[in-house]
């Protein structure tokens, strides 16, 4: 037994420690005591009974707990997991890599590095064209000059000689750029392209871009940056179907690579990012863009110092040669091929040099037998008027496409003479002006916006206008300072509007373009299926008279939509697309929209009858169908165009001039054997045969017409009563203050005619041409005495009306539009 006194509780206390404070906390008795020391659970309380706390164990006061999370704050994660969800990552990264390090080897050179041939069908499986033989030839990295290398790098990777073989900061950024719609951006290295060139593919896919990664990360570490740069040279795809920077300086220069130029090697560098684009012998369109390019290069190899500044300001652009296209894609064939692949790579349904690497199957909508017909009517019409004696014949070009308007389907389309012989597309280019087949799409607009003139009457078939020669177009707050001739300097005074169709008058469009407002009326044209981007589409009064430079596929593509009654649809050239059994998505060719009211667009059909009928488009009654259409002929006479169409056949054709030693357009005066060629001569002609050709197996069927109302009134009387003082419609000789009542004289009252002076003119009827540049009298008809209809903002286009009544009119003409309703003598 302990000697040591014992605790009232029975037991020891460690030697040494000082008595209890009964008072304190866990005492015996002690009120929310913690219980007895030594490790026992906490006591009940001391021996007099009183509640005791429960102990912890340790006789030392317990933690207080971390209060729950709540709110918002359950959503943020602690540092703890930031910190370990980052460490599985880099875990993750880690082992990915080193797998696929390992796992990734540096395959055999692919099939593509030595290109298939593309295989291209009409829409019944036959055979269209085959894509020509592979050119390459491979050259060593010391046979490229350096100022060439110099170029490519600028141009592509100008950190290749110092950076890895892949550029994850420049592939983070393109991967961004192109999420967040800033359109497609390439990160890769040279390196990386080259991999992608010679030991894949173009195929955009992820597991194709996985093992690019690894290949170039191994390829890096097993051959020098002088071969890898080598093997990229000879395998980039340079377009005109040269692989290779050698065969590229062939194709464009017909020069070995040793003796190319610092500009031109830039040319070849800059061609690289986008090799048909960029050509501007195939593109002339495109040459600014190619500029643009072109300076880049240059300025980085400023920038870089592997130029010196004042050589770099001495330098000109050096303009490529002619093409040299391979002999399978002799005649259209070519044409058809560089159109069909424009589409498939302009909707992105194909890169150029995933395309460029053959192998595929592509069907088009393009119909045989119409294209035939379409090759027969210009070669009749056209070429076979061609005589080697003649000096203007030889500037002599051709554009021609043709769309079917319920489905947007490109059923035919000629491009020129010969690709082998004429390389640029004559029905895609987008160099020449439209001339007055621009016309229809201001009164589109003006009765799709319910338009007004300036006094307030609405625009109508019947509305009157001043059709006075260098008339003063008149804006809301006065003179515009803009006055367009008329063809051949002709007045017509007050003269509907149908009327001003039927003759082109470029006074009244003008003054009409102005009241709709230039910027409704570009709109209205976009719409219709002009792209945004046309040349020289501006907002201003001129508009009206075709300055714009749209393809002939372009506008056939808006009359297509005025067929389709204010539907549009966007073309399509390709009906299926594959690779190895696998098909590639192609647009929806199903999407239309209602561009414009079916009343606007049928009103302007029912115009366009009327140019057909008996203004200046009459050679288009050749089709032996209901038509419509309108002629137009760009400034100079450097083209001639018809744009027509019946209820299920739009086509546009245009005679063009182009120099074939400089490219320079030309007027084609004398061309042909005639004075001048005008829309209503060859162009319509050639319209007239291929469509009645084209739809020679099928029913005439007649428009089906929504006209807007007041479209079937009868117009009003016109004659010296109706003078411009009378309508109040100011001339460019009588006004240069804001008119109060420009215009003339509302339809529904018209003053009683006096007399009816006979008016001269009537330049493009649409009858046999004669090529008098004069026109004859209306008393006489008028009819095609050479004149053609001028787009030109300082020359109008004029047609005289057929017939043999009085100012060239038929006394006995039906409205536009309309069937067995009597009409005032057309003006």
């Amino acid at each position: 037994m302990s000697d040591e006194p014992q605790q009232p509780s029975g037991e020891h206390e460690p030697r040494g420690w000082a008595p209890r404070d009964p008072a304190a906390p866990g005492a015996a008795g002690a009120p929310g005591g913690t219980g007895g020391e030594d490790g026992a659970s906490g006591g009940t309380g001391g021996k007099d009974g009183a509640s005791g706390g429960t102990g912890n164990g340790s006789g030392k006061a317990k933690k207080p707990k971390r209060p729950k999370r709540t709110g918002w704050r359950r959503a943020v994660p602690t540092w703890r997991m930031v910190l370990g969800a980052v460490l599985l990552v880099a875990a993750l990264l880690i082992g990915g890599f080193i797998a696929g390090y390992e796992l990734v080897d540096i395959p055999a050179a692919n099939t593509s590095a030595t290109a298939q041939s593309n295989v291209y069908l009409y829409k019944d499986g036959s055979v269209l064209a085959r894509s020509g033989e592979v050119n390459r030839e491979n050259v060593k990295l010391a046979q490229v000059p350096l100022t060439v290398q110099h170029a490519v790098l600028a141009a592509e990777d100008r950190d290749f000689y110092s950076e890895r073989a892949v550029d994850l900061k420049a592939m983070a950024r393109a991967a961004f750029n192109t999420l967040t719609g800033k359109g497609k951006q390439g990160g890769s290295t040279i390196t990386q392209q080259y991999v992608k060139n010679y030991y894949l593919g173009q195929e955009q896919t992820v597991i194709r871009k996985i093992k690019e990664f690894f290949i170039a990360v191994k390829l890096n570490r097993e051959e020098s940056k002088d071969q890898i740069f080598e093997g990229y040279l000879n395998t980039s795809y340079f377009g005109r179907n040269a692989y290779g920077i050698q065969a590229a300086a062939q194709a464009y220069y017909s020069k070995d690579i040793g003796d190319i130029t610092t500009a031109e090697g830039a040319y070849l560098a800059s061609l690289l990012n986008a090799p048909s684009a960029y050509d501007v012998v195939v593109h002339p369109e495109n040459k600014a863009a190619a500029l643009g390019r072109w300076n880049y290069v240059l300025d980085g190899m400023v920038k870089e110092k592997w130029l010196g500044a004042g050589e770099r300001a001495a330098m000109k652009f050096p303009v490529p040669g002619k093409v040299k296209p391979s002999t399978g894609l002799s005649g259209q064939r070519g044409y058809l091929v560089q159109a069909v692949e424009d589409y498939l790579t302009g909707n992105d349904v194909i890169d150029e040099n995933t395309l460029a690497t053959g192998g595929y199957r592509i069907t088009t909508t393009l119909e045989k037998k119409k294209q035939d017909a379409l090759v027969k009517a210009v070669d009749d019409n056209v070429m076979s008027q061609t005589s080697p004696d003649r000096k203007a014949d030889r500037n002599v070009r051709v554009g021609g496409a043709s769309i079917d308007p319920g489905t947007g389907r490109v059923v035919a389309m000629y491009g020129g003479i010969d690709y082998t012989k004429q390389y640029v597309n004559n029905a895609t280019r987008r160099d020449y002006q439209v001339g007055s087949t621009f016309k229809p799409f201001v009164f589109t607009s003006a009765v799709a916006n319910g338009s007004t003139t300036q006094d307030g009457r609405l625009i109508t078939p019947n509305t009157l206008y001043d059709g006075t020669n260098k008339r003063m177009v008149q804006g809301p707050h006065g003179p515009t300072g803009y006055a367009p001739a008329n063809e051949d300097d002709i007045d017509y005074g007050p003269i509907t509007v149908s009327t001003a169709t039927d003759k082109s008058v470029n006074a009244v469009y003008a003054q009409m373009a102005e009241d709709v407002g230039p910027d409704k009326v570009k709109q209205t044209a976009i719409g219709l299926g002009l792209p945004k981007n046309t040349p020289d589409l501006t907002a201003t009064p001129s508009i009206a008279l075709g300055v714009s430079t749209a393809s002939v596929l372009d506008m056939t593509e808006a009359y297509a939509t005025l067929a389709n009654h204010g539907r549009h649809r966007a073309y399509t050239l390709v009906d299926r697309i594959s690779k190895n059994g696998e098909d590639l998505t192609l647009p929806d060719s199903g999407h239309t929209q209602q561009a414009v009211s079916r009343e606007a667009a049928d009103t302007t059909t029912a115009i366009l009858q009327s140019v057909v009928e008996g203004g200046t488009g009459t050679a288009a009654q050749g089709a032996g169908r209901p038509a419509a259409g309108k002629t137009g002929t760009a400034e100079e006479d450097r083209a001639a165009w018809f744009a027509g169409y019946t209820p299920d056949l739009t086509t546009v054709i245009a005679v063009m001039g182009q120099d074939p030693e400089t490219g320079v357009q030309k007027p084609l005066y004398g061309a042909l054997g005639l004075a001048r060629i005008n829309g209503g001569g060859a162009p319509a002609q050639t319209w007239a045969q291929y469509t009645e050709a084209a739809l020679r197996s099928t029913t005439a069927t007649d428009f089906d017409l929504q006209l807007e109302s007041g479209a079937e009134e009868p117009a009003p009387p016109t004659g010296e009563e109706s003078s411009p003082e009378n309508t109040g419609t100011p001339s460019e000789t009588t006004s240069s203050t804001p008119p109060s009542s420009p215009g003339s004289t509302p339809p529904g009252s018209p003053s009683p005619p006096t007399s009816s002076a006979p008016a001269t003119g009537g330049t493009e009827t649409g009858g046999t041409e004669t090529g008098s540049p004069a026109g004859g009298t209306a008393d006489h008809g008028g009819a095609q005495n050479g004149g053609g209809d001028n787009g030109d903002p300082r020359g109008g286009d004029n047609g005289g009306g057929a017939g043999g009544n009085d100012i060239g009119g038929d006394g006995n003409a039906l409205l536009p539009g309309t069937r067995g309703t009597p009409a005032a003598p057309r003006q």
